[in-house]
């Protein structure tokens, strides 16, 4: 029998599907044949956007979609120990991604590229494949070079921001001052988005190499992670990594005999929302509360513990490693002009197939649900679809040939944010989802500012009277002048993001909250009970 490597995709999905005890199932049927030393079953990170849990066999490299554990052991005793495959449950590996589709549709992979393809915890594998050679590259420029590097290539913050990343390390590298820090937004609290977790989980030796380089790059010595406390995959994988790489010499002193010295460590977030801003943020790694900072000065000038840091998110640091060995060329032959490179889209809510999926700046809203999510869950009708996270746009089905980069919410009015694509079917009510929006909002606002505390407040109460037909139209308008006054007088991103799902939501199905007002009347039907309540009322005076 010939040396085996079975990799299971072990990513949230999949393990709700029960991934993990898959795995397991696997590891004991192989103890039970005595074949531990021939067959190795190792866990890896998503291998695209399915529904199941794959199951790969190499070097046969054969992949299986299963669902139970019968498929599971029977692909052991079938192709294990058999040497069979089994045709039934095998996929093309070409079509993992969109294992339901029938049209094959390739991604454009990069900060994707080794998820699914390697073992995270084993540095030795991400090495195999051009792991560190970035770094080592890197180390024999000079800063200058590489931050022009990153400035030509055009790369820019994946967050959702868009803010130019070679210019916030330039700006920073041209600060003066005895200590300097790189810091890596993980918190990832935007709801639908689980980009981030994925990479982390998959590829964590990508962010960690990214680091290293930015610190080189602008001159500092130390860095932060900062990731959300319930990450416990990433928090794992990401620990694993740093281990091995202070083991084998890319973190520490003296990097790679460059002279270069740089040391990382983990902090972790407590799930507050606001501290994906980036000075919210830096307040919670010093041991405050975090809540956002007056602006100026910026991080570049003044960060963490008073001095100079870059503050970069996850997917924009695991471009960095590629575009250092490959250059600013070949990065912008991919996407449009003013937004290179490629994005991470994530799936929720009723798309058929959530998961994540890497394709070049500009596909269309339409591609992406159609092409890629495989519709709407269970042939539905759709109704609209939410792009950039819980504070991005919501569209209508017609609004859905948009192609999304940082220009479309300029151009269009529906924006990129952090690559979410919400899809919401016929049986979803407007108001319905305006107040769940608006709850989070309140849920999540700080307090610091009038603007956001008081306002996310009043449009709940507002929300809530009109999903019980209490209403007035001068309650819609008033509803419009909180969302415009919050955009123009918050503190920081919170207060002003808020305002873009409410007044999209109004804009595109105004009438339905008019119908709520004038009709009592449900669009969707869920809001009945109260509908017949109030009928009732109507009736007795």
């Amino acid at each position: 029998m010939k040396p085996t490597t079975v990799l299971v995709s072990v990513d949230s999905n999949s393990i709700l599907i029960g991934a993990k005890h898959f795995a397991n199932v696997l590891k004991d049927l192989t103890r039970e044949h005595n074949l531990g030393s021939i067959v190795d079953v190792l866990e890896t990170g998503s291998m695209g956007n399915y529904n199941g849990v794959i199951i790969a066999i190499l070097p046969d490299d054969v992949y299986y979609l299963v669902k139970t554990e019968e498929e599971v052991r029977r692909i052991f005793e079938e192709h294990i120990l058999k040497g069979r495959k089994v045709h039934s449950l095998a996929i093309d590996k070409e079509k993992i991604p969109n294992a339901y589709i029938s049209e094959k549709k390739e991604e454009t992979k990069i900060v994707t590229r080794n998820i699914g393809e390697i073992d995270p915890k084993n540095i030795e594998e991400y090495i195999a494949r051009d792991g560190y050679f970035a770094l080592a590259k890197a180390l024999k420029m000079k800063p200058e070079e590489i931050i022009e590097e990153i400035k030509e290539s055009g790369l820019r913050g994946r967050g959702g921001a868009g803010f130019p990343t070679g210019l916030k390390w330039e700006f920073t590298a041209k600060s003066e001052a005895s200590q300097k820090y790189v810091v890596c937004n993980a918190d990832e609290g935007e709801p639908g988005t689980y980009k981030d977790r994925l990479i982390m989980e998959g590829d964590p030796h990508s962010v960690v190499e990214a680091m290293i380089i930015a610190g080189y790059a602008i001159g500092a010595t130390k860095g932060y992670i900062y990731i959300r406390g319930e990450y416990y995959g990433s928090v794992e994988n990401i620990r694993k990594a740093i281990s091995d790489a202070y083991e084998y010499g890319f973190l520490g002193d003296n990097i790679l005999g460059s002279g270069f010295s740089f040391d990382l460590s983990i902090r972790l977030g407590a799930g507050a929302y606001v501290c994906g801003e980036e000075t919210a943020l830096l307040e919670s790694i010093e041991g405050h509360a975090g809540r956002p900072r007056l602006k100026p000065p910026y991080p570049p000038q003044s960060g963490l513990f008073g001095k100079p840091t870059v503050i970069n998110n996850v997917e924009t640091l695991a471009n960095v490693p590629q575009i250092i060995l490959n250059g600013a060329k070949w990065f912008k032959s991919f996407g449009t002009e003013s937004s290179p490179g490629t994005k991470v889209f994530c799936f929720a809510g009723n798309i058929a197939k959530r998961g994540i999926v890497e394709l070049p700046m500009g596909v269309t809203v339409k591609e992406l649900v159609y092409n890629y999510g495989g519709g709407i869950a269970g042939g539905r009708k759709l109704k609209m679809i939410q792009t950039g996270g819980l504070a991005g746009t919501f569209i209508k089905p017609e609004q859905a040939d948009t192609p999304l980069d940082y220009d479309s919410y300029k151009n269009y009015g529906v924006s990129l944010g952090s690559g979410v694509i919400l899809g919401i079917d016929d049986r979803s009510c407007v108001v319905d989802i305006a107040l769940n929006v608006m709850r989070f909002f309140r849920h999540e606002s700080c307090g610091k500012c009038t603007a956001c505390r008081e306002g996310t407040r009043a449009a709940v109460t507002i929300l809530e009277k009109m999903s019980r037909f209490e209403a007035t139209l001068k309650d819609l308008d008033l509803l419009k002048n909180i969302a415009k006054l919050a955009a123009d007088a918050s503190f920081c991103g919170l207060g002003q993001s808020f305002p873009i799902p409410l007044l999209s939501l109004i804009e595109n199905f105004e009438e339905e909250f008019i119908a709520h007002i004038e009709e009592h009347r449900c669009a969707a039907g869920l809001c009945k009970k109260v509908e017949k309540k109030k009928k009732k009322s109507t009736k007795v005076f």
